[in-house]
């Protein structure tokens, strides 16, 4: 049984001890030309090269929600696009210009894959589908059966996906078929509506589950080599790994249960290095000793080595997602805005709302971040390395 929205708000953890939107420090919020104010953001910290409207709104049509990140077709030269019309676009990175569009028929849960002129796209349908990138035809499609969740992660000859409900299916790259899956129960009662997508390594895997468990799985044929879970002692609701896990060179897997807090790993054994109590947590960034960990309200940055907090922020009952670091600036992904944040201090620097805000993370190409706003708008960003 998966949570009503109010229950599974987005996760962004807090980065600085001043308030992002109210308190001693007020952020300044900049909108785009488009569709609300023609003040733009101070130039050191972007400029918007184009935009153009994906979606149109429907009648009576209630906070929009963009979740899936935008892709980028390097050999094409192009932007991938799934959004919630259940469309799968292809459009130039430079211009903007249609080339080619796949209609699904359902939401998207989450961006695509792209590899050598292929992409791989998740649908809600329950099908993943593998397109051509330069014209959009259909190459192979495998029927899963359950609403694919989670962006695809390429493993060697394999394409590896997690659905809503619990599974994760290795499929096979050059004809589609299944290669073996792995399943587990969703525990009863509510969950937070999100999955882990498998982090890669070699010949293994990690992933998380709903049940509030993390496992470690040989790429070869699905086996376990270990399972831990990361659920708070007596169980409970929202005990989900739902954080994509995170790898370092010394040997640890990073994963966090939205009600046991942040653990930190033997990625060979699974054995505990450290945990926190920080509850709420479904996202983890691991760069240079630092963990980012966004969730419920909080923004969050911690020492890999032991787990000291570094510094945290409240959002004020804002979500959000997963953020991306560019130009020694954090983008970070909150319902309402994109938010840029100092890594090293927590501290907001500026907020960008494009109307109804952004809940997917920005794809950043070079110095140039595009952007896919809740109504439905994609951006192109030029970045400016003096933000940092």
């Amino acid at each position: 049984m998966r949570a009503a929205s109010r229950w599974k708000r987005w996760v962004v953890g807090g980065f600085a001890a001043a308030s992002l939107l109210g308190g001693c420090r007020m952020v300044p919020v900049f909108g785009n030309p488009a569709v609300t104010t023609p003040v733009q953001p101070p130039h050191h910290f972007f400029t918007v090269d184009w935009w153009t409207q994906l979606v149109s709104p429907t009648l009576l049509e209630y906070a929009p929600r963009e979740q899936a990140q935008p892709a980028y077709d390097a050999q094409n030269e192009r932007v991938i696009t799934l959004t919630r019309d259940g469309l799968v676009r292809s459009l130039g990175a430079e211009n903007h210009v249609e080339a080619w569009r796949y209609e699904v028929g359902s939401r998207f849960y989450a961006g695509a894959t792209v590899d050598a002129g292929t992409l791989y796209v998740p649908g809600t349908d329950g099908v993943l589908y593998a397109l051509d990138g330069k014209t959009g035809t259909v190459k192979w499609k495998y029927a899963a059966g359950e609403a694919l969740a989670t962006v695809p992660v390429l493993a060697g000859d394999l394409v590896l996906v997690a659905s809503q409900s619990d599974t994760l299916f290795a499929v096979k790259r050059a004809s589609g078929e299944l290669a073996w899956l792995y399943r587990r129960d969703p525990p009863s009662g509510f969950t937070i509506h999100r999955s882990s997508a498998p982090a890669v390594r070699g010949q293994t895997a990690w992933v998380g589950f709903s049940d509030g468990t993390l496992v470690s799985l040989d790429l070869t044929d699905g086996g376990v080599r270990w399972e831990k879970s990361l659920a708070p002692s007596g169980g409970g609701q929202f005990v989900d790994v739902d954080t994509t896990p995170a790898l370092d060179e010394s040997g640890h897997v990073y994963a966090a249960s939205y009600a046991g807090g942040l653990y930190a790993l033997d990625a060979e054994t699974g054995d505990v290095v450290w945990n926190t109590v920080a509850q709420g947590i479904t996202s983890v960034l691991f760069h240079g000793g630092v963990l980012v960990a966004t969730g419920d309200n909080r923004l969050d940055a911690y020492l890999a080595d032991g787990g000291k907090l570094l510094w945290s922020q409240t959002l004020q009952e804002r979500a959000g997602f997963e953020p991306v670091l560019v130009k020694g600036m954090l983008l970070v992904p909150a319902q309402r805005s994109l938010l840029f944040v100092d890594p090293r201090t927590g501290q907001s620097r500026l907020a960008w709302d494009p109307s109804e805000g952004v809940s997917a993370s920005p794809r950043v190409v070079g110095g140039k971040a595009y952007v896919l706003s809740n109504n439905g708008y994609l951006y192109a960003l030029r970045l400016d390395g003096r933000s940092g």
